[in-house]
């Protein structure tokens, strides 16, 4: 007859396991000897070899009392179930380590690798770090809505940068953004450029809003807003120079004199 501790020693397993066992009911706990010690006997070494091997297969501790009473044709069945949950799990842990082997890549944890390759044109153009992280997030936004649009209009936007005004301006709303106070006469100049710009597309017939409809362009306004409070400021001189919005630009019918 064995102590508790040459049964946990035979079926490779801690005392501490033993006594769980007892307490969920897995394992028949024996009657004590006349010295007040429990002692088992062969049949509890096979038992616990058992449970040991169909939980370390990851057979939940509740399924492993029906699956050691079961017939081999339930048992089989009990198996299948198992192993299709596991598989389950297994393609649920590899996303899970694509997603954090992915936070290591910045901007494409969530971005498509064209947005991605976008932000690294901002920053060769000279764009600051925060002004970049206010367009990602941007970006996040839209792309959560219009995901398969945003990879349609990557070729636009980048396009837009070989224009030396875009640079300009990217680098302006960058001195403004990495600046505390001030910058008035950068605000002007951004909104100059951007009046500019729009004057220029509004002319030629092209679409100011890149087709964004719903509140998205309000959620990038207020975005625009919560990243720097300057933002308004910027929206009131552009309504100065005749168009309204930050986002979706749209020209007012009468710009202010």
């Amino acid at each position: 007859m064995l102590t508790i501790g040459q049964l946990a020693a035979y079926a490779g397993v801690t005392t501490r396991a033993v006594r769980h066992y007892h307490q969920v009911g897995l394992l028949p706990e024996p009657e004590r000897d006349a010295s007040g010690y429990r002692r088992y006997g062969a049949r509890a070494v096979v038992s616990l070899i058992k449970i040991r091997t169909l939980a370390n297969a990851g057979v939940p501790l509740s399924q492993i009392a029906r699956m050691l009473e079961a017939d081999a044709s339930t048992f089989a069945e009990s198996v299948r179930r198992i192993d299709n949950h596991l598989l389950d799990e297994i393609a649920r842990l590899k996303t899970s380590r694509q997603q954090i082997a992915r936070l290591t890549a910045g901007d494409s944890l969530v971005l498509a690798p064209q947005v991605a390759a976008y932000l690294d044109r901002l920053r060769d153009i000279g764009a600051s770090p925060r002004m970049v992280e206010a367009e990602r997030d941007g970006w996040i936004l839209v792309a959560a809505r219009w995901p398969d649009l945003v990879v349609e209009w990557m070729p636009f936007k980048l396009a837009q940068l070989d224009d030396p005004r875009v640079v300009r301006l990217y680098r302006v709303l960058s001195e403004i953004f990495e600046s505390d106070t001030g910058g008035d006469a950068l605000l002007e100049e951004a909104a100059d450029i951007m009046a500019a710009l729009a004057e220029e597309a509004y002319g030629s017939g092209e679409v100011l809003d890149d087709g964004m409809q719903g509140d998205l362009p309000d959620l990038l306004d207020a975005l625009a807003v919560e990243t720097d409070q300057r933002a308004e400021r910027l929206r009131d001189l552009m309504r100065q120079r005749g168009w309204s919005g930050w986002t979706r630009l749209e020209r007012l019918a009468e710009p202010p004199g």
